[in-house]
C-alpha cells in the first residue's frame, strides 16, 4: 500500500470513535451497521471493518450508542438536540436562535454544514464552554429559508460563479455552462440554488433571470425586489382575469346594501395618490350629534376566496412602496379604478358608521356593506389649509397647493365637516395619549425625482393635523371592528393586529444611550414607560439627535404582527385592534372584511389554524416589503450622494463600533461610515462604555451624538454602501 494512503487510513482509524459518533449524529433518526459506516469512511479492508465493530461495542458499553436491531446502531437519544433559526454573523459563522433557550447557540463555520442565513435547522449542542458560550453543530437542514438569490455573475469558459449581494451569504453559487441562461459577465442575475453536493464547496444553481448591469437604475430596483422574492409584474392570467371582472354598479347589488350616496362624503390622500381606499362622510343629526362614516373600498366583493386574484393577492400580501414606484397587491383595474373611491363616482364600500357627540364619544355604531358617492377629493395639503384657517368664511385653496394647480373655493359644508372632524380627532388623540399610547411621528425621507427616476432633491415628510385627522378615524374604525368581534361570546376566530410590550433589555439599552444626551425614562410600570417615552420623543423634536433617538426608540419596541391570538396593541394603548381600512394594499384587511361579513350573517367561527397560518404569512411578507422599501431608500440616498462628492456635510454620529464611526447627515438623513483605519491624524481605539473612539496620542474623541463634518469618499450603488472622509468637529476656514 502506498505510504500516503496508509497515513490517511491511519488518521481515520485514530479518530474512529469520534467519527462514528459524528456519522450517527448527522442523521440520528437512522440506524447504521458496521458496513454502512465503513462505506461512509471509504474503508473496505477486513482490518478496518473489525476495528469499526470493536469501536461500536465500546461506544455501546459506554452508553453513547444503542443497538436497536441486530448489528444496527443509533446515537443514544439526547436532550442536546434543538430546532432553531440560523443567523449568520459574519466570516461564515453564525448563531442558532431557539425559542425555548435564553442564549443563542454559537456555530463555527466548519460546523454550519451548508446551513444558510434564515434556514430552520436541527442543531446538536456540545457542552457549555469555559467562556460560557453555548456551542453546537448543525445536524440537519429542516427547511431552507430561500433558494433564490441576487448576485453578480462571473462567466468563465466552461462555467460561471454568482457572487451573491447579501453579505450574510458566505458562499458563491456554481453555475454549469448549460444553465447560464444567456447572462453576460458582470451582469446582475437572479439565481436558483438547486443542489449542494456533499463534497462541493459551493452549491450548484441556474440563472433564472438576467436583471441588467450593476448600477443601472432599473437593474438595482428590480434587484431589490428579486432579493426579497417580491414580484414586479402580474402573471398574464391574473391580468386577464382581472380585466374580465364586471366593475359596473348594479341596482340589484345596491338593494343588498345600505345606501349612503346622499351623505356628504370626501377623500383626503397624498397629492400623488392613485388609489383611494378610504373616504369619510359627515352629517349633523337632529339631536345635535354627528354621524361619521368611515367607508372602505369593498375589495372582497371582487376578490372572492380562492379565485386567481385572491391567490395572487394572498401570495403578495401587501403592496410594496419603493422610492420611485409602487408594486401593488392588486392589478390596476381594481386598485386604481373599481376599488378606488374617486370623486363623483358611485362605489361599493364596507363601512363603519358612528353616532358621536361633541366630546368625540361613540353613542351608537353600525358595520356593514354600503354604496357611497364621493363628493370631493382633497390632498392633505388642501385639507391642512382649511384646518389652519378656521375663521375664513370662504375657504379658498391657493393654486400652489391645489391638486389642479388652480385656485378654487371649497364648498362651505365640506369645509365645516373638515373643521368639526379635526376637532373630534384631536379629542380622540388626547384620549389615546392619556391611556398610554406612544406617539411615533418619525420624519420620512422623500425624494424629488426627475423623469428618469434620478434624485434631484431631498425633503422630509411630516405628519400634520390633516394626516392625524384621517389617522384617528381609521384607528377608531379598526379598534371598534376588533372590539365588536373580539368581545362576542362564544369566542370567534378573527385577525388581530397586536403589539407586545417592549423588551426590558432593549429599553435598558435605550436608557443607557439617551442619558448621554441628558434624557431619561421612567420605567416603573407600563403607563409611566409610555408617558416618559412620549416626553422623550417630544423633547428631541428639532434637535440634532432627533432622528437617532426616534430610530432607537422604535427599535426598542416589539414588532407589531398579525395573529388570531389577541394580546392588545401596546403602542396604541388598545385592548383590541385590527386592520380594516386598507384592503387595496393589505391582505389582512381583506380577511377582516370577509370574517366581519361572515359574522354579521351569523356564521360559525372560522378555522383558527387556517387563519393563523395566513396571519403568519402576512406578517412575513410585510417584513420583506419593509426591508425592500428601506433598501430602495438607501439606494436612492447613495445615488443622490454620488452627485455631491465635493461638498462638506454636517452630520451626527449615529453609531460607534470597533471598525468605524457611522454618521447621519442632518440635511438629508443619509447614513455612511468613516472607517477607523481612514482616520489619519491618530490611532483611534473603540471605548464601548463611552460609545466613543478615542485618539491614543491626541486624546481626540468622536462620541455618539457628536456633530461632525464629513465628505463623500465612496458611494457604492451596488453594495449600497456609503463611505465618508472625516473632516472633524469643525470646518477649517480657508
Amino acid at each position: 500500500m502506498p505510504r500516503n494512503k496508509r497515513k490517511k487510513k491511519t488518521n481515520k482509524i485514530e479518530n474512529l470513535s469520534q467519527t462514528i459518533l459524528n456519522i450517527l449524529r448527522k442523521d440520528h433518526s437512522q440506524a447504521f451497521n458496521y458496513k454502512q459506516i465503513a462505506a461512509k469512511l471509504q474503508l473496505d479492508d477486513p482490518s478496518s471493518r473489525n476495528q469499526i465493530i470493536k469501536k461500536l461495542k465500546v461506544l455501546q458499553g459506554k452508553g453513547r450508542i444503542q443497538e436497536i436491531d441486530r448489528g444496527k446502531y443509533i446515537l443514544t437519544p439526547s436532550q442536546n438536540y434543538y430546532t432553531g433559526k440560523v443567523d449568520i454573523a459574519g466570516r461564515g459563522q453564525g448563531y442558532i436562535i431557539v425559542e425555548d433557550l435564553e442564549d443563542d447557540i454559537y456555530v463555527s463555520s466548519k460546523n454550519l454544514n451548508k446551513a444558510l442565513n434564515g434556514d430552520i435547522v436541527e442543531v446538536y449542542v456540545f457542552k457549555r464552554k469555559k467562556g460560557g458560550k453555548t456551542e453546537g453543530e448543525v445536524t440537519k437542514i429542516v427547511e431552507r429559508k430561500r433558494t433564490e438569490f441576487v448576485g453578480t455573475i462571473q462567466v468563465q469558459e466552461n462555467f460561471a460563479f454568482v457572487e451573491v449581494t447579501d453579505y450574510k451569504m458566505y458562499t458563491d453559487i456554481f453555475i454549469p455552462k448549460n444553465k447560464i441562461n444567456g447572462a453576460k459577465n458582470g451582469e446582475k442575475v437572479l439565481v436558483a440554488m438547486e443542489d449542494w453536493p456533499e463534497k462541493a464547496d459551493s452549491p450548484f444553481g441556474s440563472v433564472l433571470k438576467v436583471l441588467g448591469m450593476p448600477g443601472e437604475h432599473n437593474t438595482e430596483i428590480h434587484s431589490i425586489l428579486a432579493q426579497y422574492g417580491l414580484p414586479y409584474e402580474f402573471p398574464q392570467e391574473v391580468e386577464v382575469f382581472a380585466n374580465k371582472i364586471d366593475t359596473s354598479i348594479k341596482e340589484s347589488e345596491i338593494k343588498k346594501r345600505r345606501d349612503m350616496r346622499k351623505a356628504l362624503t370626501f377623500t383626503i390622500d397624498p397629492k400623488d395618490a392613485k388609489d383611494f381606499d378610504d373616504a369619510l362622510s359627515f352629517e349633523i343629526l337632529d339631536n345635535g350629534n354627528y354621524e361619521v362614516g368611515i367607508h372602505i373600498a369593498d375589495v372582497s366583493h371582487y376578490v372572492t376566496a380562492g379565485n386567481e386574484l385572491d391567490d395572487e393577492a394572498y401570495e403578495r400580501a401587501t403592496s410594496v412602496y419603493l422610492v420611485d414606484r409602487v408594486v401593488p397587491m392588486l392589478p390596476e383595474i381594481l386598485s386604481n379604478n373599481a376599488c378606488s373611491l374617486r370623486p363623483n363616482e358611485e362605489k361599493y364600500t364596507f363601512s363603519a358608521v358612528f353616532e358621536m357627540n361633541k366630546k368625540a364619544e361613540v353613542i351608537n355604531q353600525w358595520f356593514g356593506k354600503t354604496v357611497t358617492y364621493s363628493d370631493a377629493r382633497f390632498a392633505y395639503e388642501e385639507a391642512q389649509h382649511v384646518i389652519e384657517n378656521p375663521k375664513e368664511e370662504i375657504h379658498k385653496i391657493p393654486s400652489n397647493i391645489s391638486i389642479t394647480d388652480k385656485e378654487y373655493t371649497v364648498k362651505p359644508e365640506i369645509a365645516q365637516a373638515i373643521l368639526q372632524m379635526d376637532a373630534m380627532a384631536k379629542k380622540l388623540r388626547t384620549k389615546r395619549m392619556r391611556a398610554g399610547a406612544i406617539s411615533f411621528d418619525k420624519v420620512e425621507v422623500k425624494f424629488i425625482l426627475d423623469n428618469k427616476g434620478n434624485p434631484e432633491g431631498v425633503y422630509f415628510k411630516e405628519s400634520k393635523d390633516a394626516n392625524k385627522m384621517i389617522e384617528e378615524f381609521m384607528l377608531l374604525a379598526n379598534r371598534r371592528v376588533a372590539e365588536f368581534i373580539g368581545k362576542q361570546q362564544p369566542k370567534k376566530t378573527f385577525v388581530y393586529r397586536v403589539h407586545d410590550e417592549p423588551d426590558d433589555e432593549k429599553i435598558a439599552a435605550l436608557e443607557n444611550i439617551i442619558k448621554r444626551f441628558g434624557y431619561k425614562l421612567n420605567t416603573k410600570d407600563r403607563h409611566s414607560t409610555a408617558t416618559s417615552m412620549n416626553k422623550l420623543l417630544k423633547d428631541v423634536q428639532g434637535k440634532k439627535e432627533q432622528n437617532l433617538i426616534d430610530t432607537l426608540a422604535i427599535r426598542s419596541m416589539s414588532k407589531a404582527m398579525y395573529t388570531t391570538h389577541n394580546i392588545g396593541h401596546y403602542g396604541l394603548a388598545f385592548d383590541y385592534y385590527t386592520h380594516f381600512t386598507s384592503p387595496i394594499r393589505r391582505y389582512p384587511d381583506v380577511m377582516v372584511h370577509r370574517l366581519l361579513q361572515h359574522y354579521l350573517e351569523n356564521g360559525k367561527s372560522a378555522k383558527e389554524e387556517e387563519y393563523e397560518e395566513k396571519c403568519g404569512h402576512s406578517s412575513d411578507m410585510e417584513s420583506l416589503a419593509t426591508n425592500a422599501e428601506r433598501d430602495s431608500i438607501k439606494y436612492m440616498q447613495i445615488k443622490y450622494m454620488q452627485d455631491h462628492k465635493d461638498e462638506a456635510f454636517l452630520g451626527v454620529i449615529s453609531g460607534v463600533t470597533e471598525w468605524g464611526i457611522y454618521i447621519e447627515i442632518i440635511s438629508n438623513k443619509c447614513e455612511g461610515m468613516v472607517r477607523l483605519q481612514d482616520l489619519q491624524d491618530d490611532r483611534y481605539e473603540f471605548d464601548r462604555d463611552e460609545f466613543a473612539v478615542i485618539g491614543q496620542r491626541t486624546n481626540n474623541i468622536y462620541r455618539l451624538g457628536d456633530e461632525v463634518y464629513v465628505k463623500v469618499k465612496n458611494a457604492d450603488l451596488v453594495k449600497k454602501h456609503l463611505d465618508f472622509t472625516m473632516l472633524g468637529h469643525q470646518l477649517e476656514s480657508n
